[in-house]
């Protein structure tokens, strides 16, 4: 398998970053993780942290390829969830630390993705969106019915607020788990936080990769575009990008 791979994370004007991103590849076969953290002082950092090592760690234990991509994903986010919820069973529920995530599966010229609040994966063929994973928000919804735009959603006073994550209660979280979505040669699977797609419309985050760019030049592009755009006030900022060359 022929594949680029880049990720960057920026602290941007926060004062730590609670963003964490993995990428694994084993045996022909790609996974890409993000995740948002959300919580107090160093809450949300251990949230994301637990997430993807939760998440990397089902992957590592697999066997290549899977089998079973979709039942996968759904078994190893709920995994992600319990590892969160466990890291704040101590503290009042209000104040449990708690985190958003996606990640995305590449095997056999396809990709499988999932996610949990609003870290988003994009397939991007062109610099142009082929398809996207939908936030699990009231704003997200608003723009689906066509009761906002999507440049109105960036500046409503709602836009922060999911309405599903990982941790929290120990009830197994509602999840979104994408279909398989063939790839082409020079496909783009990007994954990032909210931080990033919060200050792109749709037609625009594509950008830095329509050039031919390395990944990683077309990621430092986006990431610090978007630290700028949002300044003084921007969100960590994170990214995790496959190029499939195959």
């Amino acid at each position: 398998m022929r594949s680029e791979y880049a990720h960057l994370s920026l602290i941007g004007d926060r004062d730590e970053n609670q963003d964490r991103a993995a990428i694994l590849v084993a045996d022909g076969v790609s996974c890409l993780i993000v995740s948002d953290g959300m919580g107090g002082h160093e809450g949300g950092a251990l949230a994301a942290q637990a997430a993807v090592d939760s998440l990397s760690s089902a992957f590592l234990h697999e066997r290549w390829p899977l089998l079973d991509p979709l039942g996968f994903l759904h078994i190893a986010i709920g995994r992600a969830h319990a590892a969160v919820v466990e890291i704040g069973l101590s503290l009042p529920i209000a104040e449990r630390p708690r985190a958003t995530c996606a990640i995305c599966l590449v095997q056999n010229g396809a990709a499988y993705w999932a996610h949990v609040g609003d870290s988003r994966v994009y397939h991007l063929r062109g610099g142009a969106v082929v398809t996207r994973t939908r936030d699990h928000s009231h704003v997200e919804d608003l723009v689906r019915k066509g009761r906002i735009s999507s440049v109105e959603a960036r500046r409503h006073p709602l836009r922060n607020f999911v309405e599903c994550c990982l941790g929290g209660t120990e009830e197994l979280t509602e999840m979104t788990i994408g279909r398989r979505q063939p790839l082409e040669s020079g496909d783009v699977l990007l994954l990032c936080t909210d931080g990033v797609w919060g200050n792109f419309d749709d037609q625009d985050i594509g950008h830095p990769f329509r050039s031919g760019a390395p990944m990683e030049d077309a990621v430092k592009w986006l990431c610090h575009t978007a630290v700028t755009a949002a300044a003084p006030y921007s969100d960590n900022t994170t990214a995790a990008v496959m190029q499939w060359l195959d």
